[in-house]
């Protein structure tokens, strides 16, 4: 089994998506000897933004980066996603990587009857960290819709959301958050140990 560990928060150290994200790791190592777990912190490994010589593949060594961070993607059983909220919305090096992992063709095509997603089988953790309160239904949360949407769009459907949020409203409920969200990943991952 495979697992793609990916984070995307520029507070390195002091990041609570890289926390949750590597407690969720964690677990699924706990639970399954011998995973193969493929690590990439988009922050620290920047990838250029997409431009039409992107598209063009006129720059090798991004062809090259492309086609592995293309590579890891699908062979990963599992992914897990730290993903803090910058104004409102996912980290730019997050979509920076979407941009590359979203190809027709690899992902995704399209037919006569609408787009169809090619990457299924997957299962998806997101580990969210949000300084006020957006999740759920909040309509400031742009992030777990549009996550939602593009792992559905590469015919990924099981994917679970586990965020820490109020984090900049007290140190108290900074404390209280980490905790729900560290108790929720044993819980959602109690399956793996059965």
């Amino acid at each position: 089994m495979k697992l793609l560990h990916i984070d995307s928060s520029i507070l390195g150290d002091n990041s609570t998506s890289r926390t949750l994200s590597a407690a969720m790791v964690k677990r699924w190592q706990d639970a399954t000897p011998g995973l193969e777990v493929s690590y990439r912190d988009l922050a620290e490994a920047r990838l250029p933004h997409l431009t039409g010589g992107s598209l063009a593949g006129a720059d090798a060594q991004e062809a090259e980066l492309a086609a592995a961070m293309m590579d890891e993607f699908l062979a990963a059983d599992v992914v897990v996603v730290g993903v803090p909220m910058y104004n409102f919305n996912i980290p730019s090096q997050l979509k920076a990587w979407i941009d590359r992992i979203s190809v027709a063709g690899k992902t995704f095509k399209y037919t006569e009857a609408g787009p169809v997603g090619l990457a299924g089988g997957k299962t998806v953790f997101v580990a969210g960290a949000y300084g006020g309160f957006h999740s759920g239904d909040a309509p400031t949360n742009f992030i777990e819709p549009y996550l939602r949407y593009v792992f559905g769009f590469w015919g990924i459907t099981d994917v679970e959301f586990i965020t820490a949020e109020g984090l900049a409203v007290s140190p108290e409920q900074r404390e209280a958050s980490i905790k729900s969200a560290r108790e929720r990943i044993e819980g959602s991952c109690e399956a793996l140990a059965a």
